[in-house]
């Protein structure tokens, strides 16, 4: 009966397998976390972009009305609105260069994440080409053992056709 053999590293391919699955699923949670910043960067720009496009209309409401003669109260209340505007603008500036640092942030944790799925990748090719060279030279003991089996069989078929008497085939 033929014994089976066993790839003796099949658990460490297995485990290798399976580090690149995961790293490939951090890989891309790494890559979609980068796209959520950067649309969150996208957000803030858009509203910078209304606060200072209201800033523009109300100064200029402000000076039409003051051209036209209005109270000072109504100069006083148009002046706190572009003062709470240029707060606003500044706060959305702020929060623009943090949201700018946690896409560098999380640029640095793709680019480990790549690494990591790279290296992976590359320990998973050195398993499955050394269980290929394994495969292969089992293959070849096999075959040079079919071979010698055959050879024997042969020297023993010869060996009782001489015992017999009988001549062989390449005897003429």
């Amino acid at each position: 009966m033929a014994k089976k053999n066993n790839y003796r590293l099949q658990a460490l391919l297995t485990l290798k397998e399976r580090l690149k699955r995961k790293a490939e699923i951090v890989l891309a949670q790494k890559i979609i976390a980068l796209k959520k910043e950067e649309e969150k960067l996208e957000e803030l720009k858009e509203e910078l972009k209304e606060i200072v496009e209201a800033w523009k209309m109300a100064r200029k409401n402000m000076s039409d009305e003051l051209r036209k003669g209005a109270s000072s109260h109504r100069s006083d209340i148009h002046s706190n609105y572009l003062k709470r505007l240029k707060e606003d603008e500044e706060q959305k500036e702020e929060e623009m260069e943090e949201q700018k640092e946690c896409i560098e942030e999380a640029k640095e944790a793709l680019k480990k994440a790549r690494r990591n799925y790279i290296d992976a990748a590359k320990e998973l090719q050195v398993m499955q080409k050394h269980k290929e060279l394994w495969a292969k030279k089992l293959k070849g003991e096999i075959s040079k053992k079919e071979a010698k089996e055959l050879n024997d069989l042969g020297n023993t078929i010869h060996q009782l056709k001489a015992w017999k008497g009988e001549k062989s085939v390449f005897q003429a």
